[in-house]
C-alpha cells in the first residue's frame, strides 16, 4: 500500500499501479474495499468512504442471526451476509477492471459436467445427527464423546458444530476411530465411482483427481479416508496399489514432477490431495476424466481451482474421448451440510462470475449463512440436519430468480437499444426523405432554367453583385478576393446568383497544426445549400473558383443517389428492429411466480425455525430476544393484543 500510493502521489491521480489475478473476488464482496481501497482511493475519498465501516454502510446489510447458547437462551449474531446496490457496485467494479473468460479468449478447453452424487445416511450417522442436534441446541459437548466445552469454545460452538458436521459426512471415523467400516459411507461410495472410471477408459488410461481437505494422507498414521478408499480399490476392485497415489508422499519438488509426468503417462491413474497441495500448478490434465470432491472448500475460488486440474487445456483423453467433457462428481450425504454448502459455493460463484462480467441483474444478494470463522447459523444447521429440505429449495429458488432477472435486463437492456436505434433509424429515414424530396425540386427547377451552347454544354451565367463582368478570369479572381478577405461573423452573406440559385460565403473558424484561422467558404442554395471544390484552397484557380457553383448544381442527382441507396439500407433495417422493439419478455409471470414462492417459503421456513415459548403472557415475552421486529413476533405464539406495554417497549423495533 505505502508503495502504491508512492505512485499516485507522483499524479495526484488513481493511476500508476496495475494488478493482475485471475481471481479477483475469491469468497466475499468484501474483499472489494480492498481493491478499491488500494486502486481507487481518490474515487472513495470523493464519495466520501474513509474506511471499510463506511463503505460497508453504503453496499452491505448486517443480519442478525439466532442462535441458542449454552445456557439455552436464544442469542443474537451480527455479520454481514446481504449486498445492496449491487449493480452500483459492479460499475464501481469495472470501472477498473478488464475482465476475460477463458472462453472469451478462445481457451480450447473441455466442459465441466457436475454430478452430484447423493448418498443416504447410514444408521451411526443417523444417530450422530441427532446428537449434534442436541448438542448445537444446549453446548452440551458430552454428547459428542468429547469433554464440556472451555469458555473459549462456548463462543465457537457452531464453528465446532459444523465442524463435527462435515467429519460425520465424510466418514464417521474421522470422529472417532470406533466406529466400524460400513459399505454406504462415503469412501465405499467413491472408491465404487473411482473404479467404474477407471475400468471405462482403461482403454486410454484415463486417470482421477481426488480432493478432500479432511482425512488427509499422513505418513505413520493409523487411518485416513485417503488411505481406506486406496485399500478398497486395491481390494474391492482390482486396481493395482502403485496406479493410487497421494500428493502428501512427494516430499522434494522431484517427487512431485514426478508423479505429475506419470499421470500425463497414465502409469499412475488416481491421484489424492487437498486443495492446497493439488489445487494449484499441478499441469496433470493431459488425461483425465474425472475429478472427485470427498468434501467442499470454504471458497469458490478453491472448487474452481480444483475443478481447473482437468477442465484444462491440452486435456486429450477427454477430448478425443469423453464427449469432450470432465465428469466432477460432488459426493452429498443426505441430512448433511454437504448439499448446502455445495449450492451456496455455486451460488457465490455465480453472483462474483457475474461482478465481474458486468451482467448483475438483482439488486441485491445472499452470501449465506455459512463460513469458515463461524460455522454456520443454528437456525439453517437445524433445518439441514433434521432432513428439511426448504433451505436446499430457497437456495434453488434464489439462484433461479437471480438468473432471469439477469435474463430480463439483458432483454431490457437489447429492446431499449433496439428503440433508440429504431427511433435514430426512423428519423433518419425521414429526413433523408425530405431531403430527396427537396434537392429533387432544386434539381427540376435547375433543368427548367439552364442554358446551353449548341454543342450541348451547360453555360455558366454566373453574376456576382458588384461586378459587370462575364468573362470567368475576373468572376474567379472577384471570387479569390472574397474567399481572402469576407468576414461574415458566421452568418451566410448572399455575394451572387447563378440559374435564381443564390450564392453565398459564410465565414467559419478552423484549425491546422494547432494555429486558428478564419476560412471562408463557398456555397449554392437551394432547398439544400451545395458545396463543391469549396474554400481558399480552391481558388487557386480562377476558372475552378467560376465554375465551382455550377458543377455543384450538376452533382445533384448524385447526392439524391446517395441518399436513395442510405434510405434502402435503412428500408432493410426498420423492420428488423421494430420487431425486437415490439417483443415481450415472455418470462415475467413465471418470475414473479417465483418470487411469490420465495415469499412463501421464507414464511414457512420462519415459522419452522422460530423457537417455541411458554408460561404467562409476561414469562413469554421475557424469552423474546431484545429488539425482535414486529413480524418476528408474529411468529411467537403470542396475542400480541395481550403483550403489556412495558414488552411492547422493550421487545418491539419498528
Amino acid at each position: 500500500l505505502f508503495a502504491i500510493r508512492t505512485i499516485q502521489e507522483r499524479t495526484g491521480k488513481d493511476l500508476g499501479a496495475t494488478f493482475l489475478s485471475g481471481t479477483t473476488i475469491s469468497n466475499s464482496l468484501t474483499e472489494l474495499y480492498l481493491l478499491f481501497k488500494y486502486l481507487r482511493p481518490k474515487e472513495l475519498e470523493r464519495q466520501d468512504i474513509r474506511c471499510f465501516d463506511a463503505w460497508a454502510a453504503i453496499f452491505a446489510k448486517k443480519t442478525t442471526d439466532f442462535e441458542f447458547n449454552v445456557t439455552n437462551n436464544i442469542v443474537q449474531k451480527e455479520r454481514f451476509r446481504y449486498f445492496i446496490k449491487v449493480p452500483e457496485l459492479a460499475a464501481f467494479y469495472n470501472e477498473i477492471t478488464d475482465y476475460r473468460t477463458a472462453e472469451d479468449v478462445g481457451v480450447d478447453r473441455p466442459d465441466k459436467n457436475e454430478i452430484l452424487h447423493h448418498i443416504p445416511p447410514t444408521p451411526d450417522q443417523e444417530d450422530f445427527i441427532g446428537r449434534l442436534m442436541k448438542f448445537a441446541q444446549t453446548g452440551d459437548a458430552t454428547l459428542l464423546g468429547r469433554p464440556p466445552l472451555s469458555e473459549t469454545e462456548e463462543k465457537a460452538k457452531m464453528l465446532i458444530a459444523t465442524d463435527y458436521a462435515r467429519k460425520m459426512a465424510l466418514d464417521m471415523r474421522m470422529v472417532t476411530p470406533d466406529y466400524e467400516d460400513h459399505p454406504d459411507n462415503k469412501a465405499s461410495h467413491c472408491a465404487r465411482m473411482i473404479a467404474e472410471y477407471y475400468h471405462k477408459y482403461e482403454a486410454q488410461k484415463g486417470t482421477q483427481f481426488v480432493f478432500s481437505d479432511l482425512g488427509t494422507y499422513q505418513p505413520g498414521e493409523n487411518w485416513n479416508v485417503y488411505s481406506e478408499i486406496k485399500r478398497k480399490l486395491s481390494e474391492d476392485y482390482g486396481i493395482p496399489a502403485h496406479e493410487v497415489r497421494f500428493i502428501q508422499e512427494c516430499k522434494s519438488e522431484k517427487a512431485r514432477k514426478a508423479v505429475i509426468d506419470a499421470m500425463n503417462a497414465g502409469t499412475v491413474r488416481v491421484l489424492f490431495g487437498s486443495t492446497s497441495m493439488l489445487g494449484t500448478g499441478v499441469n496433470a490434465q493431459k488425461r483425465c476424466v474425472a475429478i472427485h470432491h470427498l468434501d467442499t472448500p470454504w471458497r469458490p475460488f478453491d472448487l474452481e481451482q480444483r475443478d481447473g486440474r482437468g477442465v484444462r487445456a491440452d486435456n486429450e483423453i477427454a477430448k478425443l474421448y469423453a464427449g469432450n467433457k470432465v465428469d466432477v462428481v460432488i459426493y452429498a450425504v443426505e441430512k448433511s451440510l454437504d448439499s448446502y454448502k455445495f449450492n451456496l459455493l455455486h451460488c457465490k460463484q455465480t453472483f462474483i462470475s457475474q461482478l465481474k462480467s458486468g451482467a448483475m441483474g438483482a439488486r441485491t444478494i445472499d452470501e449465506g449463512a455459512m463460513d469458515e470463522k463461524s460455522g454456520m447459523n443454528f437456525s439453517e444447521y437445524m433445518a439441514i440436519l433434521s432432513g428439511n429440505t426448504d433451505l436446499l429449495d430457497k437456495a434453488k429458488l434464489e439462484k433461479r430468480i437471480a438468473s432471469l432477472e439477469g435474463e430480463r435486463k439483458s432483454f431490457n437492456k437489447g429492446k431499449r437499444e433496439s428503440e433508440f436505434k429504431l427511433e435514430s433509424k426512423t428519423g433518419e429515414l425521414r429526413n433523408n426523405t425530405a431531403y430527396i424530396h427537396a434537392m429533387t425540386e432544386d434539381w427540376e427547377k435547375f433543368l427548367a432554367a439552364v442554358q446551353t451552347d449548341k454543342a450541348g454544354n451547360r453555360l455558366n451565367p454566373i453574376k456576382i453583385e458588384g461586378l459587370d463582368s462575364t468573362d470567368e478570369k475576373v468572376i474567379g479572381k472577384r471570387l479569390q478576393e472574397i474567399a481572402k478577405n469576407a468576414a461574415t461573423g458566421g452568418l451566410y452573406t448572399q455575394i451572387g446568383e447563378l440559374y435564381g440559385f443564390p450564392i453565398k460565403v459564410i465565414s467559419e473558424r478552423s484549425v491546422s497544426d494547432g494555429l486558428e484561422f478564419i476560412d471562408n467558404r463557398f456555397v449554392v442554395e437551394g432547398n439544400y445549400k451545395y458545396k463543391y471544390n469549396n474554400g481558399h484552397l480552391a481558388m487557386a484557380d480562377t476558372h475552378a473558383a467560376a465554375t465551382n457553383f455550377l458543377n455543384a448544381l450538376e452533382k445533384i442527382p448524385s447526392i439524391i443517389d446517395q441518399y436513395k441507396e442510405k434510405n434502402a439500407v435503412l428500408e432493410r433495417e426498420i423492420p428488423q428492429l421494430q420487431e425486437i422493439a415490439g417483443k415481450t419478455w415472455k418470462k415475467e409471470e413465471e418470475l414473479k411466480g417465483l418470487k411469490s414462492e420465495l415469499v412463501a417459503l421464507d414464511r414457512k421456513i420462519q415459522l419452522e425455525l422460530t423457537p417455541s415459548v411458554s408460561g404467562t403472557i409476561s414469562e413469554q415475552c421475557e424469552q423474546i430476544p431484545k429488539n425482535t421486529s414486529i413480524n418476528l413476533i408474529r411468529d411467537y405464539t403470542i396475542d400480541q393484543q395481550t403483550i403489556p406495554k412495558q414488552h411492547y417497549r422493550r421487545n418491539m423495533k419498528l
